[in-house]
């Protein structure tokens, strides 16, 4: 590989977060430029750490990259596919020396069956002036079974990376003046290669905005970005399973620059209900009902999943396990509506007195089921 952001870090592959977060913050201080003026070599690692914990921090980005990492996408010895849109020309900012060499960036490869975009979508788009757009954010929501069933309305706290309002977004502190990046030239790109590749990729010192302040905000570090949450009103569709999925256009996170935020994707993990049991659109309630009841016949009140109270007339001889329909009761879905089955569950008494089992005794043999 042309770069393991794991052995960059110094972490294994299975490390958490907060392993990764702790070797970022002990190697960036050791390699930060400030820290080390005269020595380009810190300089360059310390770029090499800032994008590996950049990938490694984000989960979607980094199960996109462990994803290329197994298919040896980032081997250096692997030739560019022909058609790919490399352009031969002088070295950008940190490209190789040379003179001849292909450049491309992650958007050119988007006909490799959804590579290009598992590229852009971990080092960013990389094209000069071009924003971008606010990554997706994915949750799981957990609902409760009878919102999943009627539908309804569920708010969801999410955690997002947003302009610094201390700076808007600059990085800079009140009065600092803001200068174009020395590293990438006010570009917000650099290129990286080996092998006769060049790729354009976010330049990690000014974080792709071009621009460095002579002096960092307070409040984000120079950053430009905060961590903070937000609360997301979402709408849960009737008839909701477990797995479905909402996407909400707009929702996800901010874009840089002002450009379009990206989009909010929920998956849904309906809770278990403790009388209701889902059978496609069927709703099935177990109700029990005594050994008496079930032989001579009765009449039970039976909730629905809306709460209203349904009269069930149980026939005489009903035995264990038997199911009634209730029309029109079930769940709801594509203008079709599914029916509640009730199914009887027969109790038996724990213990008889001796005049209770003297009377059991007569029935069992008058019945002729007494042995």
């Amino acid at each position: 590989m042309a770069q393991d952001f794991y052995q960059v870090l110094g972490v294994a592959e299975g490390a958490s977060q907060d392993e990764i977060k702790k070797a970022y913050r002990r190697l960036a201080k050791q390699y930060h430029p400030d820290a080390n003026p005269d020595n380009p070599q810190a300089a360059e690692r310390f770029k090499a750490i800032s994008e590996a914990h950049a990938t490694l921090s984000d989960a979607e980005k980094r199960k996109q990259y462990d994803t290329m990492r197994r298919l040896g996408a980032f081997d250096p010895r692997a030739r560019r596919p022909s058609g790919a849109g490399a352009s031969r020309g002088p070295a950008g900012a940190g490209a190789p020396p040379g003179g001849n060499y292909e450049e491309f960036e992650f958007n050119d490869i988007g006909g490799l069956g959804g590579l290009g975009d598992i590229f852009s979508s971990i080092f960013g788009r990389g094209r000069k002036g071009e924003d971008a757009r606010g990554e997706t954010l994915e949750t799981a929501l957990e609902i409760p079974f009878r919102t999943a069933v009627l539908g309804g309305k569920v708010t969801v706290s999410l955690p997002i990376t947003d302009a610094c309002p201390a700076c808007a977004g600059t990085g800079g502190a009140k009065g600092a003046s803001i200068a174009p990046c020395d590293e990438c030239a006010g570009r917000g790109t650099v290129t990286f290669g080996q092998g006769g590749f060049a790729v354009s990729r976010p330049c990690p010192k000014c974080r792709g905005r071009g621009r460095i302040p002579s002096k960092p905000c307070p409040s984000c570090e120079g950053a430009g970005e905060i961590r903070t949450e937000r609360a997301v009103s979402i709408t849960v569709p009737p008839g909701t399973d477990t797995g479905a999925k909402v996407r909400l256009k707009g929702m996800g996170q901010p874009g840089r620059s002002g450009a379009a935020a990206g989009d909010l994707v929920v998956t849904f993990q309906v809770q278990p209900d403790r009388f209701f049991r889902r059978e496609g659109n069927d709703l099935l309630a177990e109700v029990p009902i005594n050994v008496v009841q079930a032989m001579l016949g009765t009449s039970i009140r039976v909730r629905t999943v809306d709460g209203k109270k349904v009269v069930l007339r149980v026939p005489p001889g009903t035995q264990p396990g038997r199911k009634f329909r209730i029309k029109g009761q079930g769940i709801e879905r594509n203008g079709q509506r599914g029916d509640q089955l009730v199914q009887i569950k027969v109790t038996l008494p724990e213990a008889l007195t001796p005049e209770q089992q003297e009377l059991a005794r007569q029935f069992g043999e008058a019945a002729g089921l007494a042995h």
